[in-house]
């Protein structure tokens, strides 16, 4: 059995798009990235940490786990803590290229591992707008404060890279993961 080590109603619809079948169980862990760790280093231990927390209770299962972080200036940039913070996120990320990057990990007798990188550019946005936009709930748990598939959406000049990636699951390489242990058709 394959097990999805989130919560994200996104990535279970992402991973059911690809027609894998799943069950959810997510993992507790901490999230807080390590002093000095690069944002590739931490979206690949975030991703193996999570399927290990899931794996370490149920050793007979495959677990996905996968964890996706914004990139800004080689600066990480999470989930908003509150209002202010999402306001400000949204400030700094207007008119500019940021990364995003999503690490997927599967781990049954080995670990396997896959990295999704995209760049998002967006548009200008003035405080009002990001008011109203924090208002309407969508960035309240998303890494960034946006979520692409969303409203967020009106926010993205362009994107290059891969949009399920973006949104937290990378089919490309989840469907790369599953087909090497069988569980994917091609």
């Amino acid at each position: 059995m394959l097990i999805l080590a989130s919560q994200s109603p996104r990535r279970a619809e992402l991973l059911q798009q690809i027609g894998v079948a799943f069950r959810c169980l997510p993992a507790d862990i901490d999230e807080t990235p390590l002093q000095g760790e690069s944002a590739r280093d931490y979206v690949r231990r975030m991703a193996i940490d999570k399927a290990r927390a899931v794996h370490a209770s149920h050793p007979g299962d495959m677990v996905l786990g996968s964890d996706t972080t914004v990139v800004l200036d080689g600066s990480i940039l999470g989930k908003p803590a509150d209002r202010e913070h999402g306001i400000a996120l949204l400030q700094q990320l207007a008119g500019k290229t940021h990364r995003v990057l999503t690490g997927v990990a599967l781990v049954h007798a080995t670990v396997d591992y896959a990295l999704s990188e995209s760049e998002v550019r967006f548009r200008a946005i003035d405080p009002v707008e990001a008011a109203r936009y924090w208002e309407s709930g969508e960035p309240q748990d998303k890494a960034g404060g946006y979520a692409i598939q969303g409203l967020g959406a009106v926010f993205v000049e362009r994107i290059s890279g891969s949009y399920s990636g973006i949104m937290g699951l990378p089919l490309f390489e989840t469907a790369q993961l599953l087909r090497g242990i069988g569980l994917q058709r091609p």
